[in-house]
């Protein structure tokens, strides 16, 4: 294979997008083949912009059976991911999903079970991994220049949606349409992050979520979580889609000092000794180690999408290993369940999670959601908007 005949499921907002730039010859050695949406005005839109040389389809089965395609971009709601990754894998096709794998852990298991057994290539659009900020945090910490975690911090509040973002369409910010909300629609990058950028998951946590907090809304848009780990450190998560202004921080503190990203800028402050050297040696009372801040530089393009699909092609021609692996979408979305299920419950939630528990505390608000269908139950013919 010299080129990867790409299609798109879902002409939404990201849907669109990603077609865009793989028309426009963003990503090398890929091509945009075929794009599918149940809308026709989404269809028809498609030939306008992209011509006769981009097939079209009204049903995924339809476009997955039709051989013009190598592999399939999923950009559909939430609840239809793992269920479209799946058949897409029984079609012999890679697979690059949009964030978040899914909604809930069980399902997307399932999904993973069936890209191993495929074979394919399977990544997941967490392109925030390509965000130079993150990708340099990574590193410094891979290679221990933080010495061993201690604290991790982060507050991301800058998703303020108003009313009539939610009033938008009858899906949104409920049980049944997608699932969740904030932690599931705009954290699922940072999400990720908090555990890629360490390599660590905590062994249990404690979430208190505010659901419908000043909205008109079903699901939560305020989530403060506290993350304990085996090592012994502790971790805090804020997110939050109803105040203004927002901010984005994120601190890790380790023996060897401290690093924060703000404001697009990476600084470690770093102590010129080991806290636990310097409180094994000091005799002097009040006193702490030597400090010295550093700006850290940072280059690179910031986190673009074509980036992960440049990354997922090379990967299918190649055979490199994949920034952002579709197995990995596991790991954050354990993170939400895990926060979700301690609010409803007022407990911590263990990790390994409870799957089978929090499926059926999910189906109870599923089944008492004001949304008419969820996207679960319905077929893989029917996409909606992104």
């Amino acid at each position: 294979m010299e080129v990867v005949r790409i299609g798109i499921i879902g002409l939404g907002n990201m849907g669109s997008a990603h077609a865009k730039y793989l028309i426009e010859n963003k990503v090398k050695g890929a091509v945009l083949a075929a794009v599918c949406d149940a809308r026709t005005e989404r269809l028809e839109w498609a030939a306008r912009e992209f011509g006769n040389g981009v097939a079209r389809f009204a049903g995924i089965e339809e476009m997955y059976a039709s051989g013009t395609i190598d592999g399939v971009i999923i950009c559909t709601p939430h609840y239809g991911h793992p269920a479209e990754a799946v058949a897409a894998f029984k079609h012999g096709l890679h697979v690059l999903t949009e964030k978040p794998a899914g909604v809930y852990t069980k399902q997307v298991r399932e999904m993973n079970e069936a890209a191993a057994a495929a074979g394919k290539v399977f990544g997941i659009m967490y392109n925030q991994r390509t965000q130079p900020l993150y990708k340099k945090l990574r590193d410094l910490i891979r290679q221990g220049e933080l010495g061993e975690i201690r604290r991790i911090n982060w507050i991301i509040t800058l998703w303020y949606r108003s009313q009539s973002y939610y009033d938008s369409g009858g899906w949104r910010a409920t049980w049944a349409g997608e699932g969740g909300g904030v932690l599931i629609n705009q954290s699922p990058h940072q999400l990720d992050l908090w555990q890629w950028v360490t390599g660590m998951m905590p062994k249990r946590l404690r979430a208190f979520c505010a659901f419908g907090k000043h909205r008109d809304i079903e699901v939560e848009n305020e989530v403060t979580a506290y993350a304990e780990y085996e090592n012994g450190a502790t971790g805090v998560f804020i997110t939050s889609a109803c105040e203004t202004p927002g901010t984005n921080r994120l601190e890790v503190v380790g023996d060897l000092g401290r690093m924060v990203i703000e404001n697009d800028k990476l600084t470690f402050y770093r102590l010129r000794q080991s806290e636990t050297e310097f409180n094994r040696t000091y005799k002097g009372g009040f006193g702490e180690p030597e400090v010295w801040k550093i700006d850290i530089p940072v280059e690179g393009q910031r986190g673009q999408h074509h980036l992960i699909t440049q990354d997922w092609v090379n990967g299918i021609l190649h055979g490199t290993p994949l920034i952002a692996p579709g197995e990995e979408g596991l790991k954050g979305l354990t993170l939400s369940n895990a926060m979700l299920l301690s609010a409803w419950t007022d407990e911590w939630a263990e990790l390994p999670l409870d799957e089978d528990r929090f499926y059926g505390l999910l189906r109870q608000k599923i089944e008492a959601s004001g949304a008419a269908k969820t996207t679960e139950e319905k077929t893989l013919d029917t996409t909606g908007s992104y």
